[in-house]
Order: structure tokens, then C-alpha cells, then sequence
């Protein structure tokens, strides 16, 4: 058994032609995928942003319920573990320059093999001291002066990291020609910002018209009505990311020409995900994190072609999330599954469509809101005034730009906290979700509950909170059963008001 785990950041449902028929991005290669795969309807985030997710697939089980962002920890146990204990050969290709700043560390060092190409976003890589050449004078949102720096060492779209990065998995298919029993990740930081694409890839939508700046690839997060933007260039950051979705699929394309070239698609797994989606303009937002879960952020794509091509070109309306990838692949593996695994298997939906999954998605962000879908309504649980208690979990206090409890080391505890493991772990008290940066309230986007009917308002417009009793109801019930069912801190249900 081989299997592939294609993994794209920030990669939007609504921009791939198999979800969103006439209104998506050009993607003529996922759309080809999906027609020789299994397209799943009801795929939703877990844990977010990038690291949470990354460890929700890693590990099988919630990040979120117990701490931000963070690296792998000690009493982890993971898909790759499990893999190379069962004698599969592991590699990972990436550009996904997170895995190299503090809170992204253990994951690559699970592989067997990895090979990582440096440069995007931040990726302190290039040492030039003197400010970069191409500096632009004008724009909006953002500019990295580090990235700025990173962009000069590729003078063509093959040297760019998210290209390099599928050029690698090929390279590690022609090397590894007719073997059996490997797992290979490959994970694109693309189509994430900053929005850098080559204009011949803009040039297919409307080149740079409509921007009266230099520049705009980097949004601000923020919404778009306490900025300068204008909608001409809010419409072209959303071209934009339309044209590096449709650079990405290419070079997704070289892979599986690749494999079938080799003779290797017959008998291997491929699976195409990503972690969250993004807000590009709609409800007034730019970015991510700071506000409700809604659809943009956490309806996601996932596209399964099974080992033998089982029901190509089929639909597959179970709800899944990222925490199914493990089990997925273990089986597929013949690998035992672990007792810590709180995900569920979709091999057995390959023979059998009617196969059974889960009855709810839970998902967040740590300390922000806590999120529940059955498929048919989603509801989004604020947290009670002041947010607390709060804490985070870690044995490896690294979290997102610092390391966990420097602003309250008089209150630091450590013990056997976490109920599904007996390593013991620091806790520390959580005034601030550490994912959100510059704002004084971080909270202040999602101090209401909400709740949706997803049949009756995908666009998720109507709050039905105080109007649906019964749905509310059954949702907050869920809601329940799913922090007691994935051994939430206790914590979680005060903070959330249902202690």
C-alpha cells in the first residue's frame, strides 16, 4: 500500500471548479482528480490555524479544546510513529515554513526522510542587512521586508517554494519507482499569503486592474471597513488568490502525471486537503482567526481517491475533519489503530457509501469560541464575559510568537491534567488566545452565540439563537457530548457557560 496526503494551506472550498461549478478559480487538475476520486460534501475544520490543524491530523484528536498553537508533544502518538513502527517508509516534502519557527517544532523529525524549501511568508532565511531592492513604494495590507529579501533567490516560477516543493515529491516518485508500503506528505504553503504568483498566472484574471498601489498580496486582518481598501482592490487580492489557487493546482497536476507515468496511481491512496480557508473580503472581514468560524473559514475541501479508484467521480456526504486522516491511513496500512485516536476511518466508505462517520464536528480556535456542525445547522458557543477560567496544556511550553506562562510564572502549575494521557503537563492560566495578535480585545468579533441552518442559509445570514429553541437545544446538547466525549479540560464548560 502507498499513500500520498497532498496537503494546500488556506485552500478555499468555494475556489475549486468540483465544489463551486462557474464561480471558482481555474483548478482543471483537482477538478480532474476529483472525477477519479471520492469528493466529500461535509468535510470541516478541527483545530485552527496552520499548527493545531497540522497536530489534529499528526495525532487523530483535537488540538484545540487543550492548547494553541504548538509543536509535537512527548506523549504524543502519532500517524508517523505508527507507520514507521510498522516498517512504512515516511517522507515529507514541504515549504511550509511554520514547521521552522518556535511552536512548529517535531514534526518534520517524525519522518523517515524530509525535505524542506525555505522562504515563505516571514521565513527569516535570506541575511541581507541592507533593505531589499524591491521595496514597493505604494500598497495595501502588509509587506514582509523578509520576504521581500526570500523572493530574490527564485527568478522563476520552478524556484519558487511551493513549485520546489511538488518538483521534490516527484523527484521522490522517480526515486522510488514500483516500491510499495510508503507514506509521502506533501504539503504546499500555497495558495497561503502572501499572494505572490507570476503574472501569467494573474494575466488569466484581469492582471493588475483595478489596484492603484504597487502592491497587495499580504491582507491585513482586519475588516475591510476600518481600513483603506477600496473594493477595486479588494477585488483584486481575490483575484489574486484565485491565480496562485490556480498555480498550485498545476504543479498538483505534475504529481499525479507523475504517479500515473510510473505506474504507481493504481494502488496508492491520494488524499487532497487543507487546513482552514480564509476571508477574502466577505462579511467585511480580511483574514482569519479573529472572528466566527463561518463557512469561508470552516467548510473545507477533501478528495479521497481510494487505492483502486473505488467510486471515482462518486460524492461522499459524511461528516468528516482532519482528526479522520490518521485512522484513514493506518487502515489503509494495515496498521492497528490507537486507543488516543478520537477520529474515524473513511476506508471502509470506499466499498460501502452508506458507511457511518460521526454524528458532529467539533472545532475552534483556543479561547476563542467553541464550534459545532451535525451537517445540518452549525452553532458557534461564545464564551461567558471575561472568558475564564481559560488554560493551556503543554509539556513543551512553545506556542505562537513566544513560549507559554512568561507573564504568569508565579501561577504555573504542573501535574495530570489532561485525561487521556498520564504524562504529566504545565498548566498555565490563558488571558489572551495566542493566535490573535494586534487587537486590545480579542474577543471582541464573537462575544454572541450563533447558530445556523445550513439547508435553509448556507451563507449563514440568520442567527437562529432565541428563535430556535429546539435546534438550540439539540445543538448545545451536542455541543456537550462532544467536550465530554474528546475529555475537554473542565475548564471548557465553565468558560463556555454550561458548567
Amino acid at each position: 500500500m502507498r499513500t500520498v496526503l497532498v496537503l494546500m494551506d488556506t485552500l478555499r472550498r468555494d475556489a475549486l471548479g468540483c465544489y463551486n461549478p462557474g464561480g471558482s478559480a481555474r483548478t482543471p487538475n483537482l477538478d480532474a482528480f476529483s472525477s477519479e476520486a471520492v469528493t466529500f460534501d461535509n468535510h470541516w475544520i478541527g483545530s485552527a490555524p496552520c499548527m493545531p490543524a497540522r497536530r489534529d491530523i499528526m495525532c487523530g484528536r483535537y488540538n484545540f479544546l487543550e492548547r494553541p498553537w504548538g509543536p509535537i508533544e512527548p506523549f504524543d502518538v502519532t500517524l508517523v510513529d505508527c507507520l514507521r513502527a510498522g516498517g512504512v517508509r515516511t517522507h515529507i516534502s514541504t515549504d511550509h515554513c511554520h514547521y521552522a519557527r518556535t511552536g512548529g517544532e517535531g514534526y518534520l523529525q517524525l519522518f523517515n526522510t524530509f525535505e524542506f524549501f525555505r522562504g515563505q511568508e516571514g521565513d527569516p532565511w535570506v541575511s541581507r542587512i541592507d533593505e531589499p531592492d524591491n521595496m514597493p513604494e505604494t500598497f495595501y495590507g502588509r509587506v514582509r521586508e523578509q520576504y521581500q529579501k526570500n523572493r530574490l533567490r527564485w527568478p522563476s516560477e520552478e524556484d519558487m517554494p511551493s513549485p520546489r516543493t511538488f518538483r521534490s515529491a516527484c523527484e521522490f516518485i522517480d526515486q522510488n519507482e514500483g516500491k510499495d508500503d510508503f507514506f509521502l506528505m506533501v504539503e504546499a504553503f500555497d495558495p497561503h499569503e502572501p499572494f505572490d504568483v507570476p503574472d501569467r498566472y494573474m494575466d488569466e484574471y484581469g492582471g493588475s486592474e483595478g489596484l492603484d498601489r504597487d502592491y497587495f498580496e499580504i491582507p491585513p486582518y482586519k475588516r475591510v471597513s476600518d481600513t483603506d481598501i477600496p473594493e477595486s482592490a479588494v477585488d483584486y487580492v481575490q483575484r489574486r488568490y484565485k491565480a496562485l489557487v490556480t498555480m498550485t493546482d498545476h504543479w498538483f497536476g505534475t504529481l499525479v502525471d507523475k504517479l500515473k507515468e510510473k505506474g504507481m496511481y493504481e494502488g496508492t491512496t491520494v488524499i487532497v486537503t487543507t487546513d482552514h480557508g480564509y476571508f477574502l473580503g466577505s462579511r467585511d472581514y480580511l483574514g482569519k482567526n479573529y472572528m466566527h468560524m463561518y463557512n469561508e473559514m470552516a467548510h473545507l475541501p477533501l478528495i479521497v481517491k481510494f487505492p483502486h479508484g473505488e467510486r471515482a467521480g462518486e460524492r461522499a456526504h459524511q461528516l468528516t475533519q482532519a482528526i479522520d486522516i490518521m485512522p484513514t491511513v493506518l487502515e489503509a496500512h494495515g496498521r492497528p489503530v490507537p486507543e488516543t485516536v478520537m477520529g474515524t476511518s473513511l476506508m471502509p466508505l470506499a466499498t460501502d457509501a452508506a458507511a457511518r462517520t460521526r454524528e458532529y464536528a467539533l472545532y475552534g480556535v483556543h479561547a476563542m469560541t467553541v464550534n459545532v456542525t451535525d451537517g445540518r445547522h452549525t452553532y458557534f458557543r461564545a464564551p461567558v464575559p471575561g472568558n475564564q477560567p481559560c488554560y493551556e496544556y503543554a509539556a513543551i511550553p512553545h506556542t505562537i510568537r513566544k513560549k507559554m506562562g512568561t507573564d504568569c510564572v508565579d501561577q504555573i502549575e504542573m501535574g495530570r491534567f489532561l485525561s487521556w494521557t498520564d504524562y504529566p503537563v504545565y498548566r498555565f492560566p490563558c488571558r489572551k488566545p495566542a493566535n490573535i495578535d494586534q487587537r486590545e480585545d480579542c474577543l471582541e468579533e464573537v462575544h454572541d452565540s450563533m447558530l445556523f441552518d445550513l439547508k435553509e442559509d448556507y451563507g449563514q445570514t440568520h442567527n437562529l439563537v432565541g428563535e430556535d429553541a429546539d435546534a438550540e437545544a439539540r445543538m448545545v446538547g451536542l455541543l456537550r457530548r462532544g467536550l465530554e466525549e474528546h475529555g475537554a479540560p473542565a475548564e471548557q464548560f465553565a468558560r463556555l457557560g454550561l458548567a
